[in-house]
């Protein structure tokens, strides 16, 4: 177990997009663990609110909300200089809404960024900042040859297939959204590097668990699940057959606070984080899963494949492991099963129930 070095440091910890998926799951675990923590959200994506009541109620005191846009530079400044560490998980996170919208996605990902890092640049001690970073900044991948599989695109390369995308794959920026997420990116790695600014990056594959509110453009595994729970049909962009390692909710959490507490060696450095090829799976395969976890079949959808869709991504772990000593991640099929439990409740969807008429919408 490392020793937390921050300990004895009486200053807050900030979640910027605190109420949302990773970012409620991350504030948990430091209130839980005794610190105080600036929850700072704009409220905006569905289901926040309700992850925000969770965490008030949990910890009370403990979570300070401050509502407001990380493009509000003058109340990102104020948190971020009151905080010992920033884990900046706030973004506009679809690809389709950044194909529809690249200027307010830019303005969100790059420019909220920079607040981030200028608050931590020109503060008297500044704060650790630990970015959410995407797979995407490496684009589709469209070099690399694929076999398909029982269990859907897996690479020719033996050593991809083997161990996964590693740190030192390019990076080759695919739609308005891997821009932005790429230049954010970039940023905190040089702000490190030119202001000596304490920070670092999570390349982040597909994560999933408690607390997710997945729609069909973000947060594929519990969006699967909540269709699948309301007997609704499911639309799958491509031909189902693509591989992603996913990784449930609170190794990612392990992962970020074990990179913060190691921050004085590692600032300035990337780790990609995913499940690893032991839970590379298609989308296929967890559908089928879902089936039986559900018990009724689930009524698919199919259309074209989406601009920078990757065939296969998954995260070769070899380096976060052995910098951050991290345990190996739960088993995808059990951490699917705990998902769909959590959401049955939140939902008041009883698993195994008739499922709903189905929406019938027009390809």
């Amino acid at each position: 177990m490392t020793t937390d070095p921050h300990a004895r440091d009486g200053r807050p910890i900030l979640v910027t997009g605190g109420a949302g998926f990773i970012g409620s799951n991350i504030a948990h675990r430091l209130a839980r663990e005794g610190h105080n923590v600036i929850v700072y959200d704009a409220l905006v994506r569905e289901g926040v609110r309700r992850n925000l009541e969770w965490l008030k109620s949990s910890h009370g005191d403990k979570i300070d909300v401050r509502i407001a846009d990380i493009r509000n530079e003058a109340a990102m400044t104020d948190a971020v200089q009151a905080s010992q560490a920033v884990f900046h998980m706030a973004a506009q996170v679809a690809v389709t809404t950044s194909l529809v919208d690249p200027r307010d996605d830019f303005a969100i990902n790059i420019a909220g960024t920079l607040n981030v890092l200028e608050a931590a640049r020109l503060s008297p001690q500044p704060p650790a900042v630990i970015f959410a970073s995407t797979n995407k900044v490496y684009g589709d991948l469209a070099d690399l040859a694929f076999d398909e599989t029982a269990n859907g695109y897996q690479p020719v390369d033996p050593l991809v297939k083997a161990y996964g995308i590693g740190e030192a794959r390019p990076l080759d920026f695919h739609t308005p959204y891997g821009c932005s997420k790429g230049a954010a990116d970039q940023y905190v790695l040089d702000y490190a590097r030119s202001y000596g600014v304490p920070g670092a990056v999570l390349r982040m594959s597909c994560i999933y668990g408690e607390r997710q509110m997945g729609t069909e453009d973000q947060g594929w595994v519990a969006h699967f699940l909540i269709r699948a729970l309301e007997g609704r049909t499911i639309d799958i962009y491509g031909d189902g057959h693509q591989v992603r390692d996913i990784l449930e909710v609170s190794d990612a959490v392990d992962t970020y606070l074990a990179l913060w507490r190691q921050i004085d060696r590692y600032s300035g450095h990337v780790f990609n984080l995913g499940g690893g090829p032991n839970n590379a799976v298609s989308l296929r395969t967890v559908l089928a899963e879902i089936e039986a976890i559900v018990g009724h079949p689930i009524d698919l959808r199919f259309g074209d494949w989406r601009a920078g869709d990757q065939r296969y991504f998954v995260a070769d772990r070899r380096s976060a492991d052995a910098a951050l000593g991290l345990a190996k991640p739960a088993d995808w099929r059990s951490g699917l099963r705990r998902l769909a439990t959590w959401l049955s409740a939140e939902r008041n969807l009883p698993l195994g129930a008739a499922p709903q008429p189905t929406l019938k919408v027009a390809v």
